[in-house]
C-alpha cells in the first residue's frame, strides 16, 4: 500500500515536472493570463479601414490618410490619440483653418483663465481660455453648455465623466479624462496660510 501511494505521488511530480518544462517561458507569455478580467491595452490611432468608424469596403476609405502618418510630425503626448495638440499649434505644427468657408479668418483669442474652488485636497481647476479659443468660437460652448455668469454653473466629476460639461469635449475630441491628465485642469495649488496669520493664531493661544 505505502508502495502504491509512493508511486502515485512519483508520478505526479514527474507529470508537473514535465508540464512546466512544456509550458512557455515566464518573459514569453502574455501578461494577461493570470488574470483573465484585464484587458489588453487598445490599439491607438489605427488605418481608416480598420477603425470601426470608416466603412472598410467604401472607395474613399483608403484615400484617406492614416492617423499615424498625418500626426508623425506632431509633438507628442502620453493619453488620448497620443498627440499634444495645443503644444503642435503652438510651435506651428499645424495651421488649422478657423473659418471652413473664409481661409482668412482669424480667431478672436481670449486670455482669460478662470479659477473654480475644489472642495478637498485636489488642487484648484484652472480654465484657460486661451488654449480653447484658439480652436473653438465663443458660441461653441455659451450658452448651451456653459452660461457666461459666475456660479450659473455647476460642474461635477460625474456630470464630465458623462458627457456633460467639460466631457462634450474632454474624452472625445479632447484629451481624454484619466489618472494622467489630472493635473492638466487641477494645476492650482491650494492657497497657504500667510505667516502673519500664523503668528497672530500662535499669539492669541498662548495668551491667559
Amino acid at each position: 500500500m505505502k508502495q502504491h501511494t509512493y508511486l502515485s505521488v512519483l508520478a505526479i511530480l514527474l507529470l508537473s515536472w514535465l508540464g512546466v518544462l512544456a509550458s512557455p517561458p515566464l518573459e514569453a507569455a502574455d501578461p494577461n493570463t493570470f488574470n483573465r478580467l484585464m484587458k489588453a491595452a487598445p490599439k491607438h490611432n489605427l488605418p481608416p479601414a480598420e477603425d470601426g468608424i470608416h466603412d472598410p469596403n467604401g472607395e474613399g476609405t483608403l484615400l484617406l490618410q492614416p492617423p499615424r502618418e498625418a500626426f508623425a510630425n506632431l509633438i507628442k503626448d502620453k493619453s488620448g490619440n497620443y498627440v499634444n495638440w495645443v503644444t503642435s499649434l503652438e510651435k506651428g505644427k499645424i495651421n488649422p483653418r478657423f473659418d471652413r468657408l473664409d481661409p482668412n479668418a482669424k480667431p478672436i483669442v481670449m486670455n482669460l483663465d478662470i479659477v473654480r474652488e475644489v472642495k478637498g485636497s485636489m488642487p484648484d481647476v484652472v480654465y484657460p481660455h486661451k488654449q480653447h479659443t484658439e480652436w473653438l468660437d465663443c458660441s461653441n460652448c455659451h450658452p448651451a453648455i456653459f452660461q457666461p455668469q459666475k456660479g450659473a454653473n455647476q460642474i461635477s466629476m460625474a456630470a464630465i465623466l458623462l458627457g456633460e460639461k467639460c466631457g462634450v469635449c474632454h474624452g472625445k475630441v479632447a484629451f481624454p479624462v484619466s489618472a494622467q491628465t489630472c493635473r492638466r485642469c487641477h494645476s492650482k495649488p491650494k492657497g497657504k496660510k500667510t505667516a502673519a496669520v500664523k503668528q497672530g493664531k500662535a499669539s492669541t493661544s498662548g495668551g491667559n
